[in-house]
């Protein structure tokens, strides 16, 4: 075999064939040898004998070591000690004060023997090295080894491949092994029941290749039979090295940190339950929409609290009869509102689909809550759990394939009624839900319920208002004599808030149509009921064939009765048999005229101060109106918006109003469609009034007087 090269030690002569490398602790020792004869003179003088003692061996062969090496007064005690060493009485050793080439005196550790050649002649081999270096030599190693074997960090050295050869008591508690389990083994071998083995070896072997110690690498993990809790440890790699750079090993510490890392989670899970309430209080009820909350608080709950949500409140509540608090022995009926997941799975298809009425029996955990105005916590989901979680077997098996872990209900309470349940479930997290979860969980579904049940009490208003509106406004307009007519109500799109738009179209004396349309200033149920008896008086003044302005008159005085109300309105009387039409503006948007053969306009009318402002005289505009002109009232929310000019949005009208051949109510439907925004929060009222000639016959009316007669 050829030479070995000496690993770490570059420049150093590689050591024979089938040798260990030599040990550099003896280098650090300095050890001198000398060799005297039997008449004491030096025979024999190394090199390390001439650092120590200052002689070259020139100087010092041939010489009687005791007057060489020994004060005057101690070279009887040596002479003596010689002698018994020759005499074969034994080797001695111990410290022995030297007299060095400088004068000084130095203790010297001895070691001497005697040496019998061939010829049986006798020599002494001595031995010697600095006595202050030895001892401190042994007080390092003294407390190295006192420092392993008591220190309260683990400790270990292994070799350069990476197999135990030593280990400390600290350690083998950490790692739940004895060291004997420990020597002679591998990282792999010996710690088999740690998660991660390949990524300590991997860093144990980085740092044996550079030198570049790694410090403080957290782990964590359980110990030696993995019955324990787990624990985290923090980790840390050292290079071994001799005085002459030769790589030794490796030594490796180890600190138990579990509690202060169960700490650190615990404040960490304290910043998110924090973080997550704050991020409720914002995310949850932005709106009054009731769906749309519950959306809120399923989204916020997952994925930091439960792997799937769902939100489903009592059917009894939307209908406004008592909860089940005290019908413990009855079903629940829930309409679902809202799911969310943090993963497809076969678990969100157990959960009802929002919109949906599901019955759940008495036995069932959801109703149990709701029942009780408690949370109910299954922390470990058992298979005999599943059946009294999911509504039916089929719901059932569904949970079962997910892997349903742990299921935790929370009533929404609100103003001290029950309004539902917050569900939660974890399939793939595998924590169980606990006590802190539940306060979150109650604290999350606390503030939700309020925002739902506001949701609640609004869209009950909201439906109310709506259904008032309905009423209120016209469904379809009545067939007049000379006048087609088309119309629509559009409510707000980005707003559950309903308006105070309306329009009518009223069959007056004479064939005469009145065509009104009219804008209550605010939204919700006290701006429809103005607009309810705005129309009603806006009727009752029809039928007494008065002329616009002073309907107008009237309608101010209306308006300004009724308390904090504000409207705009155009006021249309139109005569089939005059083809013309007598109209007054109240603060509204001026019509559109649209004549047979020319571009629509808009009409150039006094605008007028709007209802109930009061004291400001209105005007009337007679207007030409023949067979196939069309007259175009529409409300405010047609065209305004918050970031185009009302002059462009009335010019875009009117590019819509140039192709109006076709049917008012296709008309009608594409002004909607093409001016109305997804969020646009306002209400739309609309009129389209195309003039046609009257019927020809015996009984046909004839065209009576001067313009303006017969309309006070």
């Amino acid at each position: 075999m050829g030479a070995i090269d000496e690993p770490g030690a570059s420049g150093r002569r590689p050591a024979a064939a089938g040798l260990a490398p030599p040990s550099g602790l003896l280098d650090v020792l300095n050890v001198a040898a000398v060799v005297l004869d039997a008449d004491g003179r030096v025979a024999l003088w190394s090199p390390q004998a001439e650092q120590l003692f200052g002689w070259t061996a020139a100087e010092a062969l041939g010489q009687p070591a005791a007057r060489l090496l020994a004060a005057p007064q101690h070279i009887g005690l040596v002479t003596e000690l010689f002698a018994r060493v020759m005499g074969g009485a034994g080797d001695w050793a111990g410290a022995f004060p030297v007299r060095h080439k400088d004068g000084s005196t130095r203790l010297v550790e001895f070691r001497n023997m005697r040496l019998l050649d061939d010829r049986g002649d006798l020599y002494a081999l001595g031995i010697a090295t600095d006595r202050t270096t030895l001892r401190q030599l042994e007080r390092d190693l003294a407390l190295s080894a006192r420092l392993v074997a008591q220190s309260p960090i683990g400790l270990a050295v292994l070799d350069t491949e990476l197999r135990y050869v030593l280990v400390n008591p600290t350690l083998e508690r950490i790692n739940g092994l004895p060291a004997s389990e420990h020597i002679g083994r591998g990282v792999r071998e010996a710690l088999s029941f740690l998660d991660d083995t390949e990524a300590a070896e991997s860093a144990m072997r980085q740092v044996l290749a550079t030198g570049t110690p790694l410090l403080e690498q957290f782990t964590a993990g359980r110990t030696h039979g993995g019955h324990s809790a787990e624990h985290a440890w923090s980790v840390s790699y050292y290079r071994l090295e001799d005085a002459t750079g030769r790589v030794l090993g490796l030594a490796t510490s180890v600190v138990d940190v579990t509690q202060s890392h169960q700490a650190a989670l615990e404040i960490a899970r304290s910043r998110r339950r924090l973080a997550l309430i704050a991020d409720a209080t914002v995310r949850i009820g932005t709106t009054l929409d009731l769906d749309q909350t519950a959306r809120e608080l399923a989204d916020v709950v997952v994925p930091e609290l439960a792997d799937i949500a769902a939100v489903d409140i009592l059917d009894s509540v939307l209908e406004g009869r008592p909860t089940l608090r005290s019908s413990a022995h009855e079903p629940a009926v829930f309409r679902a509102l809202a799911v969310a997941a943090a993963y497809p799975s076969e678990a969100v298809r157990a959960a009802d689909p929002p919109g949906d009425i599901a019955r759940y029996a008495a036995d069932r955990l959801v109703t149990q809550s709701v029942t009780t105005g408690h949370p109910v916590l299954v922390a470990h989901v058992q298979a005999r759990d599943i059946s009294r979680i999911a509504r039916d077997s089929n719901a059932a098996s569904l949970l079962s394939r997910a892997g349903l872990r742990s299921y935790l209900a929370v009533p929404l309470i609100a103003r001290g009624e029950v309004l539902g349940a917050l569900d939660l479930k974890r399939t793939r997290n595998p924590l169980p839900f606990n006590d802190d979860d539940i306060v979150l969980a109650g604290e999350l579904a606390a503030r939700a319920a309020v925002c739902i049940d506001n949701a609640r009490w609004y869209r009950n208003a909201h439906h109310t208002a709506l259904a008032l509106q309905h009423h209120l406004l016209p469904h379809h307009p009545p067939p007049t004599p000379g006048l087609e007519v088309a119309s629509r109500y559009r409510p707000a799109a980005a707003s559950s808030e309903i308006g105070g738009d309306w329009f009518d179209a009223i069959a007056g004396p004479d064939d005469t149509t009145v065509l009104v349309i009219g804008d209550v200033m605010g939204s919700g149920i006290n701006a429809a009921a103005s607009m309810g008896q705005l129309r009603t008086a806006t009727r009752t003044l029809a039928e007494l064939a008065l002329d616009p302005p002073q309907v107008l008159q009237q309608l101010d005085r209306t308006t300004a009765a009724l308390e904090e109300t504000i409207a705009t309105c155009v006021y249309v009387v139109h005569d089939p048999h005059r083809a013309q039409c007598r109209i007054a503006v109240a603060g509204h948007l001026p019509p559109v005229l649209i004549r047979s053969g020319h571009a629509p306009r808009l009409l150039d009318l006094p605008t007028g101060a709007p209802l109930g402002v009061g004291g400001i005289p209105f005007e009337a505009t007679t207007v030409a109106m023949e067979p196939g002109d069309q007259l175009v009232l529409y409300t405010d929310g047609l065209v305004e918006t918050r970031d185009q000019p009302i002059d462009e949005r009335l010019g875009l009208l009117l590019e819509l109003l140039a192709d109006t051949g076709g049917p008012l109510e296709q008309t009608c439907d594409r002004l909607l469609d093409s001016l109305r925004r997804p969020d646009d929060h306002d209400d739309v009222a609309l009129v389209i009034a195309r003039a046609r000639a009257l019927a020809q016959g015996p009984d046909a009316a004839s065209p009576r007087g001067p313009a303006g007669a017969g309309l006070g």
